[in-house]
């Protein structure tokens, strides 16, 4: 087979689990094929260069063989070459150890952090230094 549609293929090279999320991809403008941006039905033959803009990284895959049924994942490198460059892994890799980081404040349950930041700020620093229990009689 010299053509296959870029959401069978990219499901058979397991770039997405499912072929309704690879035609999503498509739809929502994540793939382009040769930097031109791809329908689901768009065909790919051996030499294209697939672009996959998975946030916050874009991947970049080379066609070797155009197929539209799944293989092992053994068999997908001979099926496609990972051409994504350095400096995307490394976005990668910054985004991993930023973690939390990024989170707005106010959004979301507050962090073990957070927590005891606000406990401490709210706690009386007082409270703790009388040596005599408040009873009234």
């Amino acid at each position: 087979m010299s053509e296959a549609r870029i959401d069978k293929w990219m499901w058979a090279v397991r770039i997405f689990k499912t072929r309704t999320i690879a035609a999503e991809a498509c739809k929502k403008s994540r793939i382009s094929i040769n930097g031109a941006l791809a329908k689901a039905a768009r065909t790919v033959k051996p030499g294209d260069i697939i672009q996959v803009r998975k946030p916050p990284v874009t991947y970049s895959f080379k066609v070797l063989q155009a197929i539209e049924k799944r293989v092992g994942a053994k068999l997908v490198a001979e099926m496609m070459e990972n051409v994504t460059t350095p400096d995307q892994y490394e976005l990668l890799e910054m985004s991993r150890v930023s973690g939390f980081v990024d989170r707005a404040k106010g959004a979301g349950r507050p962090t073990k952090k957070d927590r005891r930041s606000m406990e401490e700020f709210t706690t009386p620093e007082f409270m703790d230094d009388f040596d005599f229990d408040f009873e009234e009689e």
